[in-house]
């Protein structure tokens, strides 16, 4: 069965955006770049909600069209990645590589999993996240933890989740790599 895989960046207080929607992340390096990649590459599909592919498919399709970007590897990556979009509100799909799925996203989720392939990562959207989350359909969590501390804002963990620590990595920019398996 593939695994869903949640990537997200968090900052030290839980919150994985402002209230006004702005990330948590402050600044990328390499480590960071390269560990994105590398989860993409163990990855044939993402899966996002609307909100989410409406900023990220055309951010992302910018980058790639621009080969000295550095993120040029991953934007090509996310563009070129087959994506899963799920909103009961879009009824025409106008991205190249994706897919619009409607209904009862647990059991279309379910379903995704079931099918042969390699690995599904999910790319935020607090609400489709926590939506996840909450139906117990994370299978391992990616969790970039910022070196910063909110106050408020939004968080996915609406509740007690219990995980446990698979691995840890430090990038030298003082974001840390968090994965975690349900616990």
């Amino acid at each position: 069965m593939r695994k869903l895989k949640l990537q997200m960046h968090i900052s030290l207080d839980g919150f994985v955006a402002t209230t006004n929607s702005e990330p948590t992340n402050f600044k990328w390096d390499d480590g960071v770049r390269s560990y994105s990649i590398d989860n993409l590459k163990k990855a044939d599909c993402l899966l996002i909600g609307r909100t989410t592919a409406e900023a990220l498919i055309p951010a992302w399709a910018e980058i790639d069209a621009n080969p000295k970007h550095a993120d040029y590897e991953l934007g090509k990556r996310i563009t070129d990645i087959p994506k899963v979009i799920f909103s009961n509100n879009l009824k025409t799909n106008k991205w190249d590589n994706a897919t619009i799925l409607h209904g009862n996203f647990a059991n279309e989720i379910k379903a995704l999993k079931e099918k042969k392939g390699k690995d599904i990562i999910v790319y935020g959207g607090v609400t489709f996240a926590s939506s996840l989350i909450n139906e117990g359909l994370i299978d391992e969590y990616h969790l970039l933890l910022n070196p910063v501390a909110l106050g408020n804002g939004m968080k996915i963990f609406n509740g007690r989740t219990n995980l446990e620590l698979e691995k840890s990595i430090q990038f030298a920019c003082g974001i840390m790599l968090l994965v975690y398996k349900p616990g």
